[in-house]
């Protein structure tokens, strides 16, 4: 792995410290100041103390924010922020870009490559973002948002720092866990969720047996799969075993061979939707579209999968009744617990050529009020201090409950390394659903990419 020994414990530090990708439309959309609306909403809304214009700042001056929210309610709730930013500061042009999740990853990567990063996008932090400061891609905002940045979760903030400095700032911070169908559940004659491994297959074999598929899986994208083997090997290595393969490229370990084992006994029974190997995410016949039209019981995914199953659902809203949540089960002997959590945030970094009003705009975006309607909309877990009570979701209050009673957290293994391990992660996890890689393939395949 390429990490000096420095960044290595510091991002131990970060996993240890947060106690708690995704979308369909792949065309970009850009909304302008041509487009900015003067509104009633936009003149109440509570304005950070350092958002006042003055007059050396009345230069001309565009923004360029590339996000991943292209379903609602965040693809409004996002541009409603940029317009209102852009009616209190007219000088100020916010250029759009809304992307699918998986497009988003490509098409940033060409623009980094190319020295032309937006000047605030998406990011998860974690190794990710620890080569983009490496390459010289993101600016350090620490000195420019000290002000403010202090308002914010300090578990969420620390995955958007490296060696101590800040580039970028959270919105959102939640779990992994299991969306699961209650009428379907119900119809098979199950009465209450898995608490652990063993009782998860029998209610696989129990749907199955009453006709339902069990569980929705878009392995055309490749990380949702991997979901699956990191929650298995954290539970059945614990939070030793990951920090070890996070900072010694130990992949190959028992506990993995083993999560591979235990995900191959599952892949065996043939729990899936049809095609699940090519679906994706989002987008018609995906993961998501697969639960919002009843057609699985079960879905492992993070806390912005009820959004996605709106977005893909007939009647926009009609599957909220009948969705439930639960953690990923224990593993019958394993060293990890049902506490330990898997997740990780969402944010937006500085692009180093980013004008100043970036992180002014950015301290907006963190703004109370934000936060408040994010957590109001469903599907985001703010961070902002004070916006906790924003969130009345019953499915949603769940997660934040168990983030709350959290032991230890994982970041998503994509993001906890470099981008290069991370896509070695998902591609060789995706040959174990293929059926061409065995577990210990899978786990000799990582350990090999760590090694370099």
């Amino acid at each position: 792995m390429r990490y000096t020994l420095k960044r290595l414990l510091m991002l131990l530090a970060v996993l240890a410290l947060v106690a708690t990708a995704c979308g369909s439309d792949s065309e970009d959309t850009t909304t302008t100041a041509a487009e900015a609306t003067t509104t009633t909403a936009a003149a109440t809304t509570t304005m950070p103390a350092e958002t006042t214009t003055t007059a050396a700042q009345m230069e001309p001056v565009t923004i360029r924010w590339w996000h991943i929210q292209n379903n609602d309610p965040g693809l409004t709730t996002w541009k409603n922020v940029a317009d209102e930013y852009m009616a209190m500061h007219p000088n100020v042009t916010i250029d759009i870009t809304v992307q699918e999740n998986e497009v988003f990853k490509s098409t940033l990567q060409t623009n980094l490559q190319a020295g032309d990063p937006p000047d605030l996008f998406q990011s998860w932090g974690g190794g990710g973002l620890a080569e983009q400061v490496d390459a010289g891609f993101v600016k350090d905002i620490t000195d420019a948002s000290a002000a403010w940045m202090g308002d914010l979760s300090a578990a969420a903030v620390s995955l958007f720092n490296v060696d101590g400095k800040q580039y970028g700032a959270p919105f959102n911070l939640g779990a992994v866990g299991f969306w699961y169908n209650t009428d379907l559940f119900t119809q098979a004659g199950i009465t209450a969720p898995p608490t652990t491994w063993g009782e998860l297959l029998t209610d696989v074999q129990t749907l199955k047996d009453a006709g339902i598929t069990p569980i929705a899986l878009g392995e055309g994208d490749k990380w949702p799969g991997m979901f699956w083997w990191a929650y298995l090997a954290l539970r059945i290595g614990g939070p030793a075993a990951m920090q070890e393969a996070v900072s010694t490229g130990n992949w190959d370990a028992e506990p993995f061979v083993k999560a591979g084992e235990e995900l191959k006994r599952l892949v065996d029974m043939d729990p899936f939707q049809p095609g699940f190997l090519a679906a994706p995410w989002d987008g018609a016949d995906g993961e998501g579209a697969t639960m919002a039209s009843d057609s699985a019981a079960m879905d492992l995914m993070g806390q912005w999968a009820p959004g996605t199953f709106r977005a893909n659902s007939a009647d926009n809203m009609g599957i909220d009744s009948h969705i439930g949540w639960f953690p990923f089960p224990a593993v019958e002997g394993g060293a990890g617990v049902i506490t330990d959590v898997f997740g990780g945030g969402d944010g937006f970094v500085v692009g180093i050529n980013a004008p100043d009003e970036t992180v002014d705009f950015l301290h907006y975006i963190s703004s109370l009020d934000v936060a408040n309607r994010l957590g109001a909309d469903g599907g985001t877990l703010p961070v902002v201090k004070g916006s906790a009570s924003s969130v009345t979701d019953p499915q949603m209050i769940q997660v934040v409950d168990y983030l709350a009673n959290g032991t230890y957290t994982q970041l998503y293994l994509d993001q906890a390394t470099s981008p290069e391990l991370g896509a070695t992660i998902n591609d060789s996890i995706q040959e174990l659903y293929a059926g061409i890689s065995s577990p210990a393939d899978v786990a000799g395949k990582i350990a090999a990419a760590a090694a370099g």
